[in-house]
């Protein structure tokens, strides 16, 4: 066989040509003890905490422990394949997950990949799971209704847009129940719902999921789920993953975002036990002592944006910096640019379309035989802005939601309702309250006056109508028609088995032959006295002729 000289020489220039010095050095290290998920690693002296790193087997980790001669890291995902001596290379980032529209109807897992069999996730952007909390400036008060469709929670316990409201109670007393029903109703809305299930079973996620899609719910949401099955590190990161998910829509694209955590008990038990294996001190009830930490930072990510402002020409679109580099943001802000704005001749104050939106937080917290001052139920209401408390005794006496009025609030109050619904469900709540009260002097047996019965009788009449069916939302201006007739005494001798009959019926009689007053009622959000009149007359119309 003869050598080409020339052909040889021919390659050998062209390898020349294309030789690019590309060098790339990482951090490698090794490890020196696995098991349940968590590994110590020798050599890796630059990591930083919380860094994401790479195993051998591609499997990624996180490194949580920085000690003298090694560092602790936990697997997120696959550990049975690591064996003592892998190596394990620092990626220099931060842990993180793909966000952006393409999310928008997909299941994923906590590190942004694809579980509902429809193809690979693929996205440009990426949002770090830990992001800081807005400070005080960057934030506005919570004034805007995120109307749940649930007349029990709308009436007396509004949330708000930006609220972190909890919702605790035993197993099977319809937490999630209530969840999906906000979901369900911010249909049109414009909310983008993010539903994080950790520690469930995967045949409940399915099913939850198929629920949404049944509804269309689907077509603005995004479920994260951590099943019973998953590693502890992957439930103890879900949560972080579907909050980085809501923050990007908030941030880059000023939208209003809804956050689900089904449930927080078990993200603290999957922390509880990553940290055990750790070897962290333990401390109450065997968590760690910054088990407050994990939740705190988590829910205080949860805000209603203020707007950014700038001055601008007169009839353009909002520039960052504006004239003289000058942003402003928050109320004091406002009130500065519009000052400013009057030594600038034909200039303006603009508001950034990008600014202002929201992420609400709804995490569920499952308690033991009604135990609300335990350990975690205590750490996660003191940092959320009220709760919803669901009670098993209402449950089982068919109440449902069965909310108890007594002990659920919501520190946001008549801010976050319209003003129709605040004229009429002002003392609803504490009607129900001495309502409960009364009904448990009553039992004794003793003679009434007809003042108390009459309170009792509107009470168990406001306790029916109250009643609420699954996936059965109600919009806010029926929610106003249904409370309005109970409040007023429309139902007071009505027999109690006839209460919701009398609801159903009186709402398809409004939105069938009298849609103009409904439509009036959405457009004003306001009980004006022309329209109470008209209510009034409209329901004692519909009354007279109900049950002939």
């Amino acid at each position: 066989m003869r050598i080409q000289v020339d052909e040889i020489t021919s390659v050998i220039k062209q390898e020349i040509a294309n030789y690019q010095e590309a060098l790339e050095v990482s951090e490698v290290g090794r490890v020196i003890a696995v098991g349940d998920g968590v590994t110590q690693i020798y050599g890796l002296s630059k990591v930083m905490a919380g860094e994401m790193i790479e195993y051998e087997n591609g499997a990624i980790g996180q490194a949580m422990n920085l000690e003298e001669n090694s560092v602790g890291a936990v697997v997120l995902g696959d550990y049975l394949s690591i064996k003592e001596g892998s190596s394990v290379r620092a990626t220099g980032n931060l842990l993180s997950v793909p966000v952006g529209d393409v999310m928008i109807g997909r299941v994923v897992d906590p590190l942004g990949r694809a579980m509902d069999g429809k193809g690979e996730i693929i996205s440009d952007v990426r949002w770090p799971l830990e992001y800081t909390a807005p400070g005080i400036a960057e934030r506005q008060p919570v004034n805007q209704p995120l109307q749940t469709g649930i007349k029990a929670i709308d009436s007396m316990i509004p949330i708000g847009r930006g609220q972190r409201e909890l919702i605790i109670g035993d197993r099977k007393t319809g937490k999630t129940a209530i969840a999906i029903d906000t979901i369900l109703n911010q249909k049109d809305s414009g909310v983008i719902c993010i539903y994080v299930a950790v520690g469930q079973k995967e045949s409940t996620v399915a099913g939850t999921v198929e629920r949404l899609r049944e509804y269309g719910a689907m077509d603005y949401t995004i479920v994260v789920s951590a099943s019973s099955s998953d590693p502890a590190p992957l439930q103890y990161i879900a949560p972080y993953a579907g909050c980085a998910m809501a923050e990007y829509f908030m941030y880059t694209q000023g939208k209003h975002t809804l956050c689900i955590y089904d449930d927080l008990s078990k993200q603290a038990q999957a922390y509880r036990q990553l940290s055990l294996l750790l070897r962290r001190p333990p401390g109450r009830e065997a968590y760690p002592g910054d088990v407050f930490y994990l939740h705190s930072r988590l829910l205080e990510r949860s805000c209603k944006l203020a707007e950014r402002r700038a001055i601008v020409p007169a009839g353009q679109p909002y520039k960052e910096g504006g004239v003289n580099n000058k942003k402003y943001i928050g109320v004091p802000g406002k009130h500065q640019a519009e000052h400013d704005v009057k030594n600038h001749p034909g200039h303006e104050v603009a508001v950034d379309p990008t600014s202002g939106g929201s992420l609400t937080a709804l995490p569920v917290i499952e308690t033991l035989e009604g135990e609300v001052s335990a350990y975690i139920p205590t750490n996660v209401i003191s940092i959320t802005d009220g709760q919803i408390y669901l009670e098993p005794d209402l449950f089982f006496a068919g109440v449902r939601p069965a909310i108890n009025v007594g002990i659920s609030v919501s520190r946001v109050g008549g801010n976050a309702q319209i003003k129709a619904m605040k004229k009429i469900a002002g003392s609803l709540r504490l009607d129900l309250a001495a309502y409960r009260e009364l009904e448990a002097f009553a039992q004794l047996g003793t003679e009434l006056d007809a003042a108390t019965q009459k309170q009792l009788d509107r009470g168990a009449r406001m306790v029916e109508l109250l009643k609420q069916g699954q996936y059965k939302p109600y919009h806010v201006a029926d929610q106003v028609i249904s409370i309005y007739a109970g409040t007023r005494g429309f139902l007071d001798d009505l027999p109690i088995s006839r209460v919701a009959e009398f609801e159903e019926k009186l709402l398809k009689f409004i939105h069938d032959e009298h849609p103009e007053v409904r439509k009036e009622l959405i457009e004003k959000k306001e009980l004006t006295d022309a329209i109470e009149t008209k209510l009034k007359e409209l329901i004692g119309m519909f009354k007279s002729r109900f049950g002939k």
